[in-house]
């Protein structure tokens, strides 16, 4: 197997590893294209997910500064902030979510990874959309606050999108290399990996881990949220800073590496239009597999769409990265009724 210079830093085991990888042959032969999906849904239960790779280097490194109190931020049913949350009550550490929503004074029930995160023992702090885009200082003033009063804070970045949780993804595309050996039919055949994008760490883990294992795989994200510009950007200075910070010896190009499939946000961010509903129930009825609403299915929906269009415009092989959020599912169950026919 190729291995990669890179000296990862301590981490902490959270996830169940490795995930697998699933043929899809019903949508394989629908579509025309060998289609797989790399299983890091079932990187746990409660805590599963993509963030789960990250954490393990995040809240390694809160946990050797000695911390007491994470604090991290999301939209209302954040995969992430779920994962936080529970990792955190493992670690015997508190946690505070700065999680966004339209009426502060009006949050969203209390179902899905909103009701896990409480379960969990975090406090939340609702904002609203405009000051979640000073989330970052908002963090800070919170943090500041904490200590204040004798504790000690760690700010972790939305989705934990920073360097340092990058190497999550670094480390999976050691999993990869396996994956694609063994079930794409032997040697490092060419293929395309598709993800969702919504913080852009998992991606730049992605983009660099396959530079450095020597994949022959192109890296697709399809945006949830903002647009190709944002993420060109936001990809590009986590990968610019884990090649500055870790002293990794690849050549990377923003323009270049960074792969984004703009179009699909749909409605917005975390809002479902019926036809991504109805595709992540075709999903489950066809091959048993559960997208979740904000993230996957949104993804999903996108490269299915590019297939349609252009049955080879990813290859003949692609592995689809299911990242989780299975929770996102039930504050959804109104709007999926109607297309379940359930009287």
């Amino acid at each position: 197997m190729t291995t990669c210079s890179l000296s990862f830093p301590p981490q902490i085991n959270l996830a169940k590893l490795p995930t697998p990888m699933q043929p899809l042959h019903r949508l394989s032969e629908r579509y025309g294209v060998e289609l797989y999906v790399k299983r890091d849904d079932l990187s746990g239960i409660a805590l599963s997910g993509n963030k789960i790779r990250k954490l393990e280097f995040v809240l390694a490194d809160a946990l050797a500064q000695k911390t007491d109190t994470v604090i991290t931020c999301g939209g209302a049913q954040s995969n992430h902030c779920r994962a936080t949350a529970i990792a955190a009550a493992m670690l015997g550490i508190n946690c505070r979510l700065i999680l966004r929503t339209p009426d502060p004074s009006n949050p969203p029930p209390l179902e899905g990874n909103i009701l896990l995160d409480r379960m969990a023992g975090a406090e939340i702090v609702w904002i609203t959309p405009d000051e979640y885009k000073q989330r970052d200082e908002f963090m800070a003033r919170e943090a500041a606050t904490l200590q204040t009063s004798g504790r000690k804070a760690y700010t972790i970045p939305m989705g934990a999108s920073n360097a340092l949780g990058a190497l999550g993804y670094i480390r999976a595309m050691e999993e990869l290399v396996n994956d694609i050996a063994n079930s794409l039919g032997g040697g490092n055949r060419p293929c395309t990996i598709i993800n969702a994008v919504g913080s852009g760490g998992t991606s730049a883990g992605l983009i660099l881990g396959a530079k450095l294992f020597d994949v022959r795989a192109r890296i697709a994200g399809v945006n949830v949220s903002d647009d190709r510009a944002y993420f060109v950007r936001a990809i590009g200075d986590i990968c610019e800073q884990a090649i500055a910070d870790y002293h990794l010896d690849v050549e990377f190009s923003r323009q270049g590496d960074v792969e984004i499939i703009d179009g699909y946000v749909g409605e917005g961010y975390g809002l479902s239009k019926d036809e991504e509903l109805d595709l992540i129930c075709d999903v489950a009825r066809t091959e048993g597999i559960f997208l979740d609403p904000v993230y996957t299915g949104k993804a999903f929906f996108g490269m299915i769409q590019e297939l349609k269009r252009n049955p080879k415009c990813f290859g003949e092989q692609i592995i689809f990265l299911h990242t989780g959020g299975i929770f996102g599912l039930f504050p959804k169950a109104d709007q999926l009724r109607p297309l379940l026919e359930i009287r």
